[in-house]
C-alpha cells in the first residue's frame, strides 16, 4: 500500500483533520503520521497530558512537511464536547475536512460474567462516539460541499469470537453506520472504514476478566504497528476526489 511522503504532499491536497482516540496506539500513530505528511491535525482524547507529548514529539516532523499538531481534550461519550472539537478545529483552521473516528475500549469478557458496566462503556464510546462525531461534522461537510469520515471499526465487524460478542457487536454497528452513512451521503462527502486486525495498542489493557486476559494474551502474539493502519488511513485520504475507498482490512498475516 503506497501513500504519499510528506515532500510530496501538494499543499491542495493538504487537509485539516479531527482524529479521535489519539492520545495511543492507532489514533496517536494515525494523527504523528498526517501531521508529518503535511496536514493540519487536531488531535483530540482525554488524556491531554498525551496529547501534548505526541504534540511535542511530531512538531520537528510536521513542522518540515507544513503540517501541525494541535491537542483537544474530547471525550467521544459527551455530544457537546464532540461538537465543541470540531467547532475548536474550524476556529483554528476555517475549516474540517475529515473525522477520523477512532476512539473505542475493548474490555472483552463472556456474556455469563455479566460485566454490564463494561458492556455500557463499549457500547457509549464505540456506538454513540462515532454517531456524536457524525453529528457534529456532517453538517459541515454538507455546508462546505466536500469532507472525508474514516471510521477505524475492526476484525471484529466481521467475525465474533468468545468473550468479544459485545465488543463485535459495537463494531458491526460501527461498521453498519458507516456504511449506511456512505450510501446516504452526497458524492461530495467520502465515507471509509479501516477494519484492523490485531494491533499493539492498549485495547487489551482494559481487559479485567481473567479469562478473557489469558485468552488475549495467547491471541495478541502476533499483531502489526499501529503505522501500518497509520498507513492505511493515509492512502484513503490520499485519492482523488472522485475515488472513494470504502473498506481496507489489514490484519497480520497470521491472523487467518
Amino acid at each position: 500500500m503506497t501513500t504519499q511522503h510528506p515532500e510530496n504532499t501538494k499543499p491542495a491536497d493538504r487537509k485539516v483533520v479531527l482524529v479521535t482516540g489519539a492520545s495511543s496506539g492507532i489514533g496517536a500513530a494515525v494523527a504523528a503520521r498526517l501531521a508529518a505528511e503535511g496536514h493540519q491535525v487536531v488531535a483530540g482524547a482525554r488524556r491531554t497530558g498525551h496529547l501534548r507529548a505526541l504534540a511535542e514529539s511530531t512538531a520537528e516532523a510536521a513542522a518540515r512537511s507544513g503540517g501541525g499538531l494541535q491537542p483537544v481534550r474530547l471525550d467521544v461519550t459527551d455530544r457537546a464536547d464532540v461538537a465543541a472539537s470540531v467547532q475548536a478545529a474550524r476556529d483554528l483552521h476555517g475549516r474540517v475536512d475529515v473525522l477520523v473516528a477512532n476512539a473505542g475500549v475493548m474490555p472483552l469478557s463472556r456474556l455469563d460474567s455479566l460485566l454490564v458496566d463494561e458492556w455500557d462503556r463499549m457500547i457509549d464510546v464505540n456506538v454513540r462516539g462515532l454517531l456524536h462525531g457524525i453529528a457534529a461534522a456532517l453538517p459541515v461537510f454538507a455546508a462546505q460541499g466536500s469532507g472525508h469520515f474514516v471510521t477505524v471499526a475492526s476484525i471484529g465487524a466481521h467475525q465474533v469470537v468468545p468473550t468479544g460478542a459485545v465488543y463485535c457487536g459495537t463494531k458491526y454497528a460501527a461498521w453498519a453506520i458507516t456504511e449506511g452513512l456512505r450510501q446516504e451521503c452526497d458524492p461530495s462527502i467520502r465515507v471509509t472504514t479501516i477494519s484492523p486486525g490485531v494491533v499493539d495498542s492498549e485495547l487489551a489493557d482494559t481487559i479485567t476478566d481473567p479469562g478473557a486476559a489469558e485468552a488475549m494474551r495467547a491471541y495478541r502474539a502476533h499483531a502489526i504497528g499501529p503505522d501500518t493502519i497509520a498507513g492505511a488511513v493515509s492512502y484513503a485520504l490520499a485519492q482523488p476526489a472522485d475515488v472513494d475507498v470504502n473498506e481496507i482490512v489489514v490484519r497480520p498475516v497470521r491472523q487467518r
